[in-house]
């Protein structure tokens, strides 16, 4: 299946919006946010501490009257330029994000956007990285992928097992803070991801720019089925 065969699949699979988070939230309450290289607004925020990229965040939310802040599908960011485990090459930089960010509280609940089973699962501690992982494996009339959770709580990894069944809607995981989810202002990335190419517990939801069109093709847009 080719790449915009895969996005328009996932795109069909339901007429009405996908979510991740508590669906009663209204749709009018998620803002864009930007967090790229080229907001120039990010210059003044030292966003290698967790707690002033955090204030920035929801002074964003606030300002914006929402509840949610969301983005970064292939954005090109600065941020990951705090940690080793995107940069041990220095020629090949790993700063273009592969899935949507929901910046949201430390304690939020996550909610399976499909039914789906547990594929498998860890708690990826490098500077920067997932912290607690979970991944999903989908499968829709004979089509298999897999949705990424990263930056959770310890907890959400409790009572976990491989192929462990949950319905669409039914709560999987809540959001984990700066302590246990690489440093960074509470959020989950969200991926979708074709292929895990052999990977267990973790993927990569950052890239260079030398493997982009692999891993746009392979890691579609999120937002086909969250429709924000």
């Amino acid at each position: 299946m080719q790449k915009n065969d895969f996005s328009t699949f996932l795109y069909q699979i339901s007429n009405r919006p996908l979510t991740v988070l508590d669906a009663s939230i209204p749709r009018s309450k998620y803002v864009a946010i930007d967090l790229s290289a080229t907001n120039e607004n990010l210059n003044s925020v030292d966003v290698s501490s967790s707690l002033k990229f955090e204030t920035y965040i929801n002074n964003h939310i606030k300002t914006h009257d929402g509840l949610v802040a969301y983005g970064g599908y292939l954005e090109v960011r600065n941020i990951y330029k705090r940690s080793k485990h995107f940069n041990n090459q220095a020629h090949d930089e790993r700063n273009i994000h592969l899935g949507i960010d929901l910046w949201n509280d430390a304690g939020t609940f996550i909610y399976a956007p499909l039914d789906g089973v547990v594929h498998s699962f860890n708690n990826n501690q490098n500077y920067g990285d997932y912290g607690p992982t979970i991944i999903l494996k989908h499968e829709v009339e004979g089509i298999e992928f897999f949705t990424l959770y990263g930056h959770l709580s310890v907890a959400s990894l409790d009572d976990l097992h491989d192929n462990k069944p949950f319905k669409q809607g039914e709560p999987i995981a809540t959001l984990g803070d700066a302590s246990v989810n690489g440093d960074y202002p509470p959020h989950l990335h969200f991926q979708i991801i074709k292929d895990l190419q052999g990977l267990r517990g973790d993927y990569p939801g950052v890239c260079s720019k030398t493997n982009l069109e692999f891993y746009k093709s392979n890691c579609p847009n999120p937002n086909v089925i969250l429709k924000l």
